[in-house]
């Protein structure tokens, strides 16, 4: 079977490539390195992005979960106690967007997107673990999210530290300044679906159920099959960008929303949506083999970044799942392909590349290891593929 293969290769990609290279990152003063150039140099004075804590922390509490790797455990512990005693402002509430390198706040901004990720990852953990302390952490951040960061048309996105309103510069690019963006309620549907899966509560249901129909009714447009990117206070997009990435990935998170939801009228309503998405997606974008990065202003970005192949190979391989499209399953399997040839860097010491351009060059310069470069996207890509080949 062409899944067995692919089975077999994103395992040994995971387990003896990916946590590897990870493992080495651990910084005995807590956390992981932020920090490693193009050139494999890691700087151990670099400053540590929250996101990229949380993100590990998450990949490591699946690695356990996914492959009962107790190594991946103890790293996952790491990643926890960095998180609790440093990321979380315990004054202010909610968490640091970023860290020097000896712990202490660097960017001291709040940014929900941010916090989502903290969600996520100590939501996986409790389920690692069953330590009340990690899920009463876990709500203490939801209810941040809850009271702090909505008002009336959807989430809030950044804030100073005593939580007043600021510019959304972090999740604003290509000229736009937004408000509100896809990427942040994308995330809030990630991380409120793996925090009710672990231990079903109802307001996190309430909330999760009532952030997918606000992708569907506000973010999604049902008449060019695509999700708007960036939005005004009001939810009304501003940007003309289609941002292939995140649709892709977007058509299987909200999958596993309503999945793990269970609630038949809502997957009913939602499956046409996410299954338009992914038709959109290899209509628009899939190209020689592997997934172009967006359109924006009527210029399509043709290269090739590390996260958007990875999560072409989920959000297809989910379709097939789906719909027994043996079409769908081949795009996927094409996609690993591509990433095996070109996008995993074959240097020692290395992981893989950020950034290639469309004809399959490392764009030099381009760090391996930095804030928003981490095992999350490339590490669960491998997962999924485990986990959904084990169910057949």
């Amino acid at each position: 079977m062409k899944i067995a293969s692919l089975y077999k290769e994103t395992k040994d990609e995971l387990l003896k490539h990916i946590m590897p290279f990870w493992n080495k990152l651990k910084d005995p003063l807590g956390g992981f390195y932020g920090y490693m150039d193009y050139n494999l140099s890691v700087d151990k004075e670099a400053i540590k992005g929250v996101i990229l804590n949380s993100r590990i922390l998450w990949f490591y509490s699946n690695v356990y979960l996914t492959c009962k790797n107790d190594e991946a455990l103890a790293y996952a512990k790491h990643a926890y106690e960095f998180l609790k005693n440093y990321c979380v402002d315990k004054e202010m509430g909610g968490v640091y967007w970023s860290l020097n390198y000896d712990g202490t706040p660097f960017d001291d901004m709040k940014h929900t997107y941010n916090i989502a990720f903290a969600i996520y990852g100590l939501a996986s953990f409790y389920d690692a673990t069953k330590d009340e302390e990690v899920l009463g952490l876990a709500y203490e951040l939801f209810e941040v999210i809850e009271t702090k960061c909505r008002d009336e048309y959807g989430y809030t996105e950044a804030f100073d530290r005593k939580w007043n309103l600021i510019d959304n510069e972090q999740l604003s690019e290509d000229g736009y300044h937004a408000d509100k963006t896809m990427n942040t309620l994308l995330h809030i549907i990630e991380a409120y679906t793996e925090l009710y899966r672990v231990d079903e509560n109802e307001r996190v249901r309430e909330k999760l159920k009532e952030a997918v129909l606000t992708c569907k009714n506000k973010v999604y447009n049902a008449d060019t099959k695509i999700l708007g990117v960036f939005f005004n206070t009001n939810m009304n997009s501003i940007a003309d960008i289609y941002s292939y990435g995140h649709d892709i990935e977007a058509s299987w998170l909200i999958d596993r929303a309503c999945e793990v939801l269970a609630d038949d009228e809502l997957i009913k309503e939602i499956e046409p949506m996410t299954a338009e998405i992914v038709d959109m997606v290899l209509k628009t974008a899939y190209d020689k083999g592997a997934m172009n990065n967006q359109y924006c202003r009527g210029i399509i970005d043709k290269n090739r970044v590390w996260w958007v192949q990875a999560e072409s190979v989920v959000g297809f391989l989910n379709a097939y799942e789906k719909t027994g499209n043996e079409e769908y399953l081949q795009v996927a399997i094409n996609i690993w392909n591509y990433i095996k040839k070109y996008l995993i860097d074959k240097r020692e010491g290395s992981e893989w590349f950020w950034l290639l351009d469309y004809n399959n060059n490392p764009v030099v310069g381009k760090p391996i290891v930095e804030p928003w470069k981490c095992p999350y996207h490339n590490g669960r890509m491998c997962m999924e593929v485990i986990k959904r080949y084990e169910k057949f």
